[in-house]
Formats: C-alpha cells, sequence, structure tokens
C-alpha cells in the first residue's frame, strides 16, 4: 500500500482516486483524517477546510503518518510546495530533492528514549520519483537540497541570500515529514513544485497570489507522474 502526503490538488477531479471515503484514525499523537482507495492511502496535510487551513508549523506529523503506518502503507511519497533560492530553478519547474537542512530540529516520535536516528531521504523512492517523471515525458530536476523554516510567514531577503548559500529550495513541511518517516521506518521521498522565487532573488514582489499562479500551474504535470508511480508500484 502507497501513503500519500499532500496539499489538495489531489483530491478533486483527478480521477485517480475517486470518490474515496474518509475515515478518522486516532493514534498516539492524535486524530488524522486519511483517504482510502484500493491503490493508496491519501492525507491532505493541510486539511479539507478553507476556512480552518492548518498552518505549517500547526501540522501534526507525528499522527499524519502515524496514520499512514496505522494503514499497513509500505512507502510514502510527498508533493510539497516550495519556494526556489536558485535562479535557474525557476517557479513551474519540479524538484526531486536529495537532502534537505532543518535547524530547527523538527518535530520527533521520541520524548523519553535516548534514540539518535539519522535522517536521510529514501534513494530508491527518490529513483522511483525519477522514473515516473520520464515515463510521463515530464522533466524534472535531479537533487537538490531542501531548506525548512517554521513559517507560517516567508523569509527575510537576509535570509533568503544566507540559505542560498547552502540550498536549492525552501519550504516548510518537507524535511519535518522525511524526519517522522524515518523514525516510524517508512522510506519515504518528495516532489517538489516550485511555486516562487525566494523573497529577494529576482525584483518581483512575493505574493500568496504568484504562489498559487505556479502552484496551479505545476498540477496536471504533477497528477501524471503520481498516475505513473501509483501505476509503477502496482497499487
Amino acid at each position: 500500500m502507497l501513503g500519500i502526503i499532500s496539499g489538495t490538488i489531489l483530491l478533486h477531479g483527478t480521477g485517480i482516486f475517486g470518490d474515496m471515503p474518509e475515515k478518522r484514525i486516532e493514534t498516539d499523537f492524535g486524530e488524522a483524517v486519511v483517504f482510502l482507495s484500493p491503490r493508496a492511502v491519501l492525507v491532505p496535510r493541510h486539511g479539507l477546510d478553507p476556512d480552518r487551513y492548518i498552518l505549517p508549523h500547526r501540522i501534526n506529523h507525528q499522527a499524519t503518518i502515524g496514520a499512514l503506518k496505522n494503514q499497513g502503507v509500505s512507502e510514502i511519497i510527498s508533493v510539497n510546495s516550495t519556494g526556489s533560492l536558485q535562479k535557474h530553478i525557476s517557479p513551474g519547474m519540479l524538484v526531486v530533492p536529495d537532502d534537505f537542512i532543518s535547524l530547527s530540529g523538527g518535530p520527533t516520535i521520541f520524548e523519553t528514549k535516548p534514540v539518535h536516528v539519522t535522517p536521510m531521504i529514501d534513494p530508491v523512492i527518490r529513483e522511483k520519483w525519477l522514473e515516473a517523471a520520464r515515463m510521463s515525458g515530464i522533466e524534472v530536476v535531479d537533487g537538490g537540497v531542501y531548506w525548512q523554516t517554521t513559517g507560517p510567514r516567508f523569509e527575510t531577503r537576509a535570509e533568503i541570500r544566507m540559505m542560498a548559500r547552502f540550498a536549492d529550495l525552501v519550504g516548510m513541511t518537507m524535511a519535518s515529514e522525511a524526519i517522522i518517516a524515518k523514525e516510524m521506518d517508512i522510506p519515504y521521498a518528495s516532489l517538489c513544485s516550485v511555486d516562487n522565487y525566494g523573497h529577494g532573488l529576482v525584483d518581483k514582489e512575493l505574493t500568496m497570489g504568484e504562489i498559487i499562479k505556479h502552484s496551479r500551474k505545476n498540477t496536471e504535470a504533477i497528477l501524471a507522474i503520481v498516475r505513473t508511480y501509483l501505476e509503477r508500484t502496482g497499487t
């Protein structure tokens, strides 16, 4: 069974999941809502109600991934919205990152045990993303470093200049998901939608309108790659 974490773009009018039944899963870390199909278990990380959008710093990643583990998923793929830290990575592109930075530490499932996990993006799942993109005839960037910030605010110009020395993408969710997935021993990798340039990288104001425009532009390409991924995994 494949686990998928995404925003709401994979839920509406896609023809992939259809009318998926909703299920509320109680985990050791709280409740999570999942959608079930014969092929996959989907979690909308920001919730479903636009009036009660779950901001990045409020997402219960432990419950989200705990619910997927509860449903017996053997691997997790995620779709993440990102900003570019490099001018050659322009809005509208897709990237499959191979590493990340999260200096805030991120969430953990361990509160009392002295457990030290080395987090990583799973190389096998990464290659499956890349192969699905190739088979779909869609160009993606192979590799890149994702820098996670806490959010929900955007980064300052000075912060973007610093991050750009060490990373290629900036976002607010992927590193936390990768960390918890590793702690729960579930292979995980992400496909990142580049929806904007980082603040100050180009002479254009950073707005949510611009981010949403590029996110929607990437939707069909992402859906095509996810369809191929599902077909290749036989789920």
